[in-house]
């Protein structure tokens, strides 16, 4: 399950740099439900994107936006509290993670779903239902 992070040069801190990422991915997994799933852990992970800060923009101004970008199949964070839940969580680690004068509106996270099927690992398509199979069987 993918998650992007795309920062401004300088915006993020340099431990919050390697830090902002783990963070993520393990906010998710708890959210989901799924701490210690031997299936689940391992598919969640992504990158940082650091960008010239005069390359950001909002409202058609400069800003220093920290946007994250979460991809996941259609059954993951299944209810409007749990993405509620995941985009809190996100905006709290990334404002752990960034300088003192980095503002909590300056901190987007967007969520984005594959459809059925549309989502996959190491060329193989997977639905929800095969999602669900996978994760069930790691938890056993």
């Amino acid at each position: 399950m993918p998650i992007t992070v795309t920062a401004p040069r300088g915006v993020l801190t340099t431990s919050g740099r390697q830090q902002v990422l783990p963070r993520l991915s393990r906010a998710l997994i708890e959210i989901s439900g799924a701490a210690g799933n031997a299936f689940f852990t391992p598919i969640v992970g992504g990158h940082v994107d650091e960008v010239e800060p005069a390359d950001v923009y909002a409202g058609g101004a400069n800003r220093p936006l920290v946007v994250v970008k979460l991809e996941i199949p259609n059954i993951a964070l299944g209810s409007v509290e749990l993405r509620a839940a995941f985009i809190r969580a996100a905006t709290d680690i990334v404002g752990e993670c960034t300088v003192p004068w980095h503002e909590p509106e300056n901190t987007w996270v967007n969520i984005f779903n594959a459809p059925d099927g549309g989502w996959g690992i190491a060329g193989r398509a997977y639905t929800g239902d095969d999602l669900v199979a996978a994760i069930t069987a790691a938890a056993q």
